[in-house]
């Protein structure tokens, strides 16, 4: 059943629809199906890897990801039709790149090893999207195989890691076309978004999977979720880093 899952939900990104009611069958049964069907997402798509998001609910919780197809990805300014996402959350987000490449490995790879090789950061906007009508009101495995409710992400210019960055708690603003849009003290779930990297590394090269250089990480909101209710601009900074945008309309 994975197979047809993957089938619908690559269909409904690429059409901008969403999907009725998934019965028992077609529920991934396990955090594993699930992931294989990310993958059998961005192959029906025909789409390379350009980056991954990855999250928790605590700062000591479970870690979950989902690889970001490459026409996801777009720069600080991007232009976007608001109908191409339902329903459309957006979140300020800090994103990093390695400086190294983790190849493929039976072995895990250390947190300090994975640590050493961050090297770049830049603040992000996620598009939050569903291709289920019901949503949120559906099965977590079936929201982690669609791609773990990802519709967009914009990225910001990247400046070159810093330890000392204040990563639990930054200085930040969030506004869209010039109003504030934070309802909540900044703060990423995860607590220090870095643990969750190595958690990364490790579920992409542990499958085969190589984490380079060109990938784009991004871990987790430290804003909630925004839903606009109109077009206009979403502007994001993020103290210590360059501002991003994205206009929707």
């Amino acid at each position: 059943m994975t197979t047809s899952l993957s089938r619908r939900l690559a269909d409904a990104r690429r059409d901008h629809t969403t999907l009725d009611a998934l019965t028992p069958a077609q529920i991934p049964a396990s955090a594993d199906a699930a992931y294989a069907i990310q993958h059998e997402i961005l192959n029906v798509f025909g789409a390379r890897i350009g980056g991954w998001k990855i999250g928790a609910k605590s700062d000591s919780g479970p870690v979950q990801g989902a690889p970001l197809p490459h026409v996801d990805l777009h720069a600080d300014g991007a232009r976007l039709r608001r109908k191409a996402f339902a329903p459309l959350g957006l979140e300020l987000e800090i994103a990093f790149r390695f400086g190294r490449r983790f190849d493929p490995s039976a072995t895990p790879y250390s947190e300090a090893e994975v640590r050493a090789g961050i090297g770049s950061m830049g603040a992000a906007i996620e598009i939050v999207a569903s291709r289920y009508a019901a949503w949120p009101d559906v099965d977590k495995l079936a929201q982690l195989a669609d791609l773990q409710n990802h519709g967009a992400l914009i990225v910001g210019e990247f400046t070159p890691y810093r330890e000392d960055f204040p990563f639990v708690a930054p200085s930040l603003r969030f506004s869209f076309d010039g109003h504030d849009v934070l309802e909540m003290a900044p703060a990423n779930p995860a607590g220090d978004p870095r643990r969750l990297l190595t958690w990364l590394v490790n579920h992409a090269t542990s499958r085969g999977i190589a984490v380079t250089p060109e990938m784009i990480v991004t871990t987790g909101s430290y804003t909630g979720m925004f839903f606009p209710r109109s077009a206009g601009t979403a502007s994001g900074r993020i103290e210590g880093l360059a501002p991003v945008g994205v206009t929707l309309y």
